[in-house]
């Protein structure tokens, strides 16, 4: 029998969290109600205890509530809450978890679900799953479901929402306790790609998948390259074949699909095996013509679509980019190695093409030779980043690494 875990402040909302375990033992799956309260007394009766909570935690409830600081305590309970959450899920006695909440109770629950590996079942009931969930969700599977009224008592509405939220997770954790892969066995390797890196991606993902390997492609949106980094932090990457960097981009400058800062540090770190490229760095990325920002009306503005705005890097932002690059390979503590396609970037960066812009480039070309360390495989091929010749030359480094290592 799958078990459910229910994590939240049971002094606001044991009323809901009791309906919700009813519905889920109707539903045929034992449940553990985790108590992340701090104030009032619980008004339901929690299977580990917010005492066991702030434990987990390093904290002392009491002191907690005590001290009079909300945002503290649910900081700590939070961390506590994620810490039971790994635990239970060690011992095996968690197939799915469940949260619900406004802010500060998706706050809490999502943060214990982020914890879990990604594939673990993991449903945030809330009034904040209308708005922007990526402070919640952030780069793993948390499933989001409005509760369109408050979780505020059993009425009429919530009646209904909170019957579907039990009856979907009760599935999903039947599913994911009997789940047998169907794929399994070849090593997982991880790329990136853009609209305009795509036949040099696709190329390189068939010569690896010829080559024995399961490719990830994640499209470098930032979600896409936060997905791949937590992947790799994970454990699930054997490789990482990072062709389309183009989200420091917009890091770097301010455009709409920056990745944050951590973006190219998880390969480096965990170790394993890299072979990156420079895939998409001639743009930054913003939304419809109308929406880029009036400091960047002079720039070389591209029209990608309806909704997608193209800006070109400038000299003397490749050149930070090369450096960028350059400083995060020469920290890793695996095997790295870097393709430098010396006719254009992407597509739409190669000669005759709107982004066409050779002084960009060379500041970019000569950023990277002045600063990649003796560390990093520096590999500088006269042909664009779409070449077949690029694409098979990338996959096939990275399969001798894989095999060396």
């Amino acid at each position: 029998m799958p078990t459910v875990v229910l994590i939240g402040t049971l002094d606001t909302k044991g009323v809901e969290y009791d309906y919700v375990r009813r519905r889920l033992r109707e539903a045929g799956c034992d449940v553990l109600l985790v108590d992340a309260g701090v104030q009032g007394e619980p008004l339901a009766q929690p299977d580990i205890t917010r005492q066991a909570v702030a434990r987990a935690a390093g904290a002392d409830v009491a002191a907690l509530a005590a001290a009079g600081d909300r945002g503290t305590a649910m900081e700590t309970m939070a961390r506590g809450a994620a810490a039971v959450a790994l635990d239970l899920f060690g011992q095996g006695r968690l197939h799915a978890v469940l949260a619900l909440g406004g802010s500060g109770g998706a706050s809490l629950g999502t943060h214990a679900m982020r914890a879990l590996p990604i594939g673990v079942p993991k449903l945030m009931v809330s009034t904040m799953a209308s708005g922007d969930t990526r402070p919640y969700v952030g780069a793993v599977d948390v499933t989001m479901m409005y509760s369109v009224v408050d979780i505020a008592g059993i009425n009429q509405v919530s009646e209904r929402i909170l019957s579907n939220a039990a009856a979907a997770v009760a599935g999903m954790a039947r599913a994911y306790a009997a789940f047998r892969p169907a794929m399994g066995g070849r090593p997982l390797i991880s790329t990136t790609m853009f609209g305009v890196t795509t036949p040099c991606v696709t190329l390189a993902r068939e010569r690896l998948e010829q080559l024995g390997y399961e490719v990830l492609v994640f499209h470098a949106t930032g979600a896409g390259g936060r997905s791949m980094e937590a992947l790799i932090d994970a454990g699930f990457i054997a490789g990482s074949l990072d062709i389309t960097t183009t989200e420091w981009a917009d890091e770097l400058v301010g455009g709409v699909l920056g990745a944050g800062p951590t973006r190219l540090d998880a390969a480096g770190q965990k170790p394993i095996p890299q072979v990156v490229s420079l895939g998409a760095l001639d743009m930054v990325n913003f939304g419809p013509f109308e929406s880029v920002p009036e400091r960047f009306q002079g720039r070389r503005l591209y029209r990608h679509n309806a909704s997608v705005t193209l800006m070109r890097t400038t000299p003397a932002e490749c050149a930070e980019l090369g450096r960028i690059i350059a400083t995060k390979l020469n920290a890793a503590k695996g095997p790295a190695a870097l393709f430098v396609p010396l006719r254009g970037v992407s597509l739409i960066a190669t000669e005759g093409q709107p982004f066409y812009d050779p002084e960009a480039d060379r500041a970019l070309v000569e950023s990277v030779r002045a600063q990649i360390g003796p560390g990093v495989e520096l590999h500088e091929l006269d042909m664009a980043l779409n070449d077949s010749r690029f694409a098979h030359a990338m996959a096939d480094r990275l399969h001798a690494m894989l095999a060396g290592s």
